[in-house]
């Protein structure tokens, strides 16, 4: 099992500590597998394995544990019957109707340090973020980065021998979903496993968990999505889009409908941040998916939508180096992203090639904006090195692949 030490470390510092460690993402992105090396650095370190439980609730086996008191009541007989912490890891915890009153008492009623993964983000509302409020972690997991997607690489012997070029090029086409490294390495064959990703996400934590009953609408509006990254657009364009098509709908709906999405991380919406009015706009934001490798899979490939999926790839870069990010409206002009980080902050433009004609147009937001924080413009140039009144350009490979620091 390959490890993947941004998350790891997050989980080691918090390991012993008196928090519930919640671990989200969007199914298939590797929780399970996070979960599987944290059992691993626990018996590394000298925990003995009875005083480890591990339950997936993705399995037949635990059927009979997704009600709340059979899991408590099965967890606590467990407990008695050994001696020291017990260290609980559960796996897909959304699964148990009640969990959460399982998890704020084991935390009052036994010595236990405890460990659950989840596919909605709405495990960290409501209910959760009442009963153990302050008392839990998220650790968020996205899809492979592009380090990572190169180790994973590794290991599949259809990728063998590729260059670095050509790994960029499969990783903007397929994404980064770490089952994809496990696939006999032919497209058609991983089209078809990102296909079943996304059904089974649509069907199981869209459709189900929100009582969804317009199916043909929901992919109607995921489709429209995925034909405009990069543009900014509300629930009320997308509303009077398919009304211009014959469908009937309001733009309550389909902000409701955008929620239940992004609640399955299967999108993310960006809101826009006005750099010289210092706030928040609350119209015309962008919405960004999780995985690139399964809008090509329900839209097909495009060549000509490069500029849009290479702003996906740093924008969920970005997130994975812990920035919060917007997009910057700067006059008239946009800021492709707006990055805060503690107390820095990161201007962004992201581009395909630098060109004579575009070379001013993507400077230009960048040039007007009156403070001393960096600024860069990514592009996919390898020969060029513009730093131009200390604006750098950079290329997207080696922007993915340069060692940041790990907080």
């Amino acid at each position: 099992m390959i490890a993947r030490p941004r998350y790891m470390k997050i989980i080691k510092d918090f390991m012993d500590k008196p928090v519930i460690k919640v671990i989200t993402g969007m199914r298939r992105s590797g929780k399970s597998a996070l979960l599987e090396l944290t059992k691993q650095e626990l018996l590394n370190i000298g925990k003995t394995p009875d005083n480890i439980i591990y339950i997936n609730f993705e399995s037949l086996r635990y059927e009979y544990l997704k009600e709340y008191r059979a899991l408590y009541q099965h967890l606590i007989e467990l407990g008695d019957k050994t001696t020291g912490k017990l260290y609980i890891l559960l796996d897909e915890i959304q699964e148990v109707d009640g969990w959460q009153q399982v998890i704020n008492s084991l935390r009052v009623d036994m010595d236990c340090d405890i460990y659950v993964t989840g596919s909605n983000a709405r495990l960290l509302s409501g209910e959760l973020a009442t009963l153990l409020a302050g008392r839990y972690v998220e650790i968020r997991v996205y899809p492979l980065d592009f380090k990572e997607y190169l180790k994973f690489a590794e290991t599949n012997e259809g990728e063998a021998g590729l260059t670095r070029q050509e790994h960029f090029a499969n990783y903007v086409r397929f994404g980064g979903l770490p089952g994809i490294h496990q696939m006999t390495w032919e497209e058609d064959r991983i089209i078809q496993y990102l296909q079943d990703i996304y059904n089974s996400v649509l069907l199981k934590d869209v459709i189900a968990r929100n009582n969804i009953r317009d199916t043909v609408l929901l992919e109607n509006i995921v489709k429209y999505i995925m034909d405009n990254i990069g543009n900014t657009f509300s629930a009320k364009t997308i509303s009077d889009f398919l009304k211009s098509q014959g469908r009937k709908l309001s733009t309550e709906t389909v902000y409701n409908y955008l929620k239940a999405l992004a609640n399955a991380f299967l999108i993310a919406k960006v809101a826009r941040f006005d750099i010289k009015g210092k706030k928040i706009l609350e119209t015309q934001e962008k919405y960004y998916l999780s995985d690139l490798g399964i809008r090509h899979a329900v839209m097909g490939y495009r060549d000509n939508d490069i500029a849009g999926v290479l702003e996906n790839i740093v924008y969920l870069e970005l997130l994975r180096r812990e920035y919060a990010v917007n997009i910057g409206k700067q006059g008239t002009t946009e800021v492709d992203f707006v990055a805060n980080r503690r107390d820095e902050r990161l201007y962004v433009q992201v581009c395909y090639i630098l060109t004579p004609e575009n070379t001013n147009r993507e400077f230009a937001p960048l040039e007007a904006i009156a403070d001393n924080y960096e600024k860069m413009i990514l592009s996919m140039d390898s020969l060029l090195h513009i730093n131009r009144g200390g604006i750098r350009q950079k290329n997207i490979l080696d922007f993915l692949l340069e060692n940041e620091k790990i907080f």
